[in-house]
């Protein structure tokens, strides 16, 4: 590449991750996963956060995909303005009427310690459905690893390197 004077571009420009961290709000629970990323059984690992793009005129896009470990399959996911409890709750649901109707091994949905996955809706949800929680530790985004992935390649492939666009545009972006 040197040679012929060519630079790759997309691969260059690091974001700012979004944080939801507001300390401990709720029940921070064990990290069940414990970084076991792999699983030969379908809906028995998912995890996910949330992650912020910036928009023309200064607005964010915020999106919070739920990933399942088995296949890399995004089974549910939420794009909202602002990252409000309704972000991570939609497609909590979603998911659950999935791993109701397809599942055959017990659940275990793991995340960060952001406040959303301490709200009191969120830890009663996946009680009330019999799915495990589960969280990584305080700053290891290691125990997360595998939907930090998803969303640096997302970015790379689609976001970083192109000019900022309004949010509409954006959240039609396939």
């Amino acid at each position: 590449m040197r040679e012929l004077g060519l630079k790759c571009v997309k691969f260059m420009r690091k974001s700012r991750k979004y944080n939801s961290y507001k300390g401990k709000v709720g029940k921070v629970v064990k990290n069940r996963l414990s970084r076991r990323f792999y699983t030969p059984i379908p809906l028995q690992k998912l995890v996910t956060d949330i992650t912020e793009f910036k928009c023309h005129n200064e607005e964010k896009l915020y999106l919070n995909p739920i990933l399942d470990l088995y296949n890399g399959e995004i089974i549910a996911y939420e794009i909202k303005k602002r990252p409000t409890l309704d972000l991570v709750m939609e497609p909590l649901q979603e998911a659950i009427e999935i791993i109701k109707n397809r599942a055959t091994y017990r659940t275990t949905l793991h995340t960060d310690q952001g406040w959303h996955y301490q709200h009191n809706q969120w830890v009663r949800t996946l009680k009330e459905n019999k799915v495990f929680q589960s969280m990584s530790r305080k700053a290891t985004c290691a125990d997360n690893a595998s939907m930090e992935n998803f969303f640096g390649i997302l970015k790379q492939e689609m976001y970083h390197g192109e000019e900022l666009v309004s949010y509409e545009a954006l959240k039609k972006t396939d």
